[in-house]
């Protein structure tokens, strides 16, 4: 790269100023295509999706908090990434893989989506994708502000700065195809219902939780708004999964039994209606756009209430610690885990394990995929 960067500002031909720019994007192409993986879900004839990209919370998020020192919300030490490669710890919100990664791999682009903030970021990913998501953000931006997480606006900057860098290696038609062809994932609104709304009640104050919830859905479709503005075509939208069956918030709000909380439950599914209603309507508003809305409430709630039929022997605490409380700083190094986190479904008292995360995203990917095209 320094090589083919150098030729290119000491070169005063015409010809020379472009040819070796031209060669380094073909071999950026090249290396795209001989580095995918197999993939497993299969894609429609004639359809192609050369990269994902990914704006969330800690559900998704690979590493972009990692040298955020204002927020707790990391987690770039033992034990997470326990089953990861190596056992190291990557910032990723578990003791594996994320959605984010087993999405990439299911499609056959790669084995990992690594974050955009990671320092070590090659220039060959960004052709096939990268990750924005920060744990702890959300569509309030009370929410980021309260975690110091990357809020949605700068989660859509660093978008705006990707495009710019991918223009550069690959070129504007690339860039364009890229764009419009990959699947673009948006998982945000946990944070918000969870801990702004319940947990800290500051936004109570303000709103009835229906309000609360038009807010969360217009602050969602605008954000849409603006990444269809830049190119995104195929985005998928998650809706946000039974918050009351976590173990944090059936220590806090559960009651001494640590029951489901079926008041956060409920208001997450007004939540998630009004949005289904939300994308629905987007699509019709922008006929070239393919918003899918990606349902994980419903098929988590059943691993959660039917555990055992899937193999899991617990499904109230998480793995780290007692598991009733430990997230982030407090499921460290010193707290001990369990013996065997294939049977939780937690790995903390908020992160489901890698385990249930594969079993959500493959049937998830095999359902909304044709919806795409």
């Amino acid at each position: 790269n320094n090589q083919i960067m150098n030729s290119l500002s000491h070169s005063t031909s015409p010809l020379h100023k472009f040819l070796p720019l031209l060669l380094f994007r073909f071999i950026i192409i090249l290396v795209v295509v001989s580095f995918k993986t197999k993939a497993v879900v299969k894609l429609p004839p004639n359809v192609s999706i050369p990269a994902v990209l990914v704006f969330g919370d800690s559900i998704m998020d690979t590493g972009n908090n990692n040298n955020n020192l204002r927020t707790t919300a990391r987690c770039n030490f033992p034990p997470y990434g326990k089953d990861f490669e190596g056992g190291i710890p990557t910032g990723r919100f578990s003791n594996g893989k994320v959605p984010s990664d087993l999405i990439v791999e299911e499609l056959g682009i790669k084995e990992l989506l690594p974050a955009y903030l990671d320092p070590n970021l090659q220039h060959d990913d960004l052709p096939t994708g990268v990750n924005f998501a920060s744990g702890g953000a959300g569509f309030d931006p009370l929410t980021s502000q309260t975690a110091s997480a990357i809020s949605l606006s700068s989660q859509l900057d660093l978008f705006k700065e990707y495009i710019t860098k991918l223009r550069l290696l690959v070129g504007e038609d690339r860039t364009n195809f890229i764009l419009s062809n990959s699947l673009f994932l948006v998982a945000f609104g946990s944070n918000d219902i969870s801990n702004t709304y319940f947990l800290s009640r500051i936004r109570q104050v303000q709103y009835d939780f229906s309000d609360y919830a038009d807010l969360m859905v217009n602050s969602a479709s605008n954000f849409l708004k603006e990444i269809y503005e830049l190119g995104a075509r195929r985005i998928g939208v998650f809706n946000v999964p039974p918050i009351g069956c976590l173990p944090f918030q059936r220590t806090a709000a559960g009651g001494i039994e640590r029951n489901i909380v079926v008041e956060y439950n409920e208001a997450v599914e007004l939540y998630n209606n009004k949005l289904s209603k939300e994308l629905a309507s987007f699509n019709q508003n922008y006929p070239n756009s393919r918003v899918v809305y990606i349902d994980v409430y419903n098929p988590l709630l059943d691993i959660i209430l039917n555990s055992k039929k899937y193999g899991y022997e617990v499904e109230d605490r998480g793995c780290c610690g007692t598991g009733i409380i430990e997230v982030v700083f407090l499921c460290n190094r010193f707290a001990s885990t369990c013996p065997n986190d294939m049977e939780f479904v937690f790995w903390d008292s908020f992160h489901p394990t890698q385990s249930v995360y594969k079993r959500l995203i493959y049937p998830m990917l095999q359902n909304c995929v044709k919806n795409f095209t």
